[in-house]
């Protein structure tokens, strides 16, 4: 399951909504919105995202917290190394293959590290 998914399935059990009459709603198929909540589909794009948005009323924050995740969850990701230094292709190698036997306590340690680094990099977009 993708952040995306799990939060779109959060929501419609929330609210209470079976998937065919939402997927109806958002004009998809049953098919594709099963898909995309256990991520078995790739990132939605960024109109299917608002039409969420507009169907459950999200505003502001709660929005763009939709969006993000939805940027989050695609779940094939490529990493490329190239021109990297070999550490680096090395921990992206070791984190393609080990990353199904980290725990949730391991996944948010490793999620801080990641967040620590982005602000130094770009304290702009922290």
């Amino acid at each position: 399951m993708t952040p995306f998914g799990e939060r779109l399935r959060a929501l419609r059990a929330e609210r209470g909504l079976a998937l065919k009459d939402m997927a109806e709603a958002l004009g998809v198929s049953p098919t594709y919105l099963s898909a995309l909540e256990h991520g078995r589909r790739g990132r939605p794009n960024w109109g299917f995202v608002q039409r969420v948005i507009q169907y459950f009323n999200i505003i502001w924050d709660d929005a763009e917290d939709l969006l993000r995740l939805a940027d989050l969850s695609h779940p094939r990701i490529a990493v490329d190394t190239a021109g990297l230094s070999p550490a680096a292709t090395r921990l992206a190698n070791r984190l393609a293959r080990c990353v199904g036997d980290l725990d949730d306590e391991d996944l948010a340690a490793i999620d801080a590290i990641l967040d620590r680094a982005q602000k130094r990099s770009r304290p702009d977009r922290a």
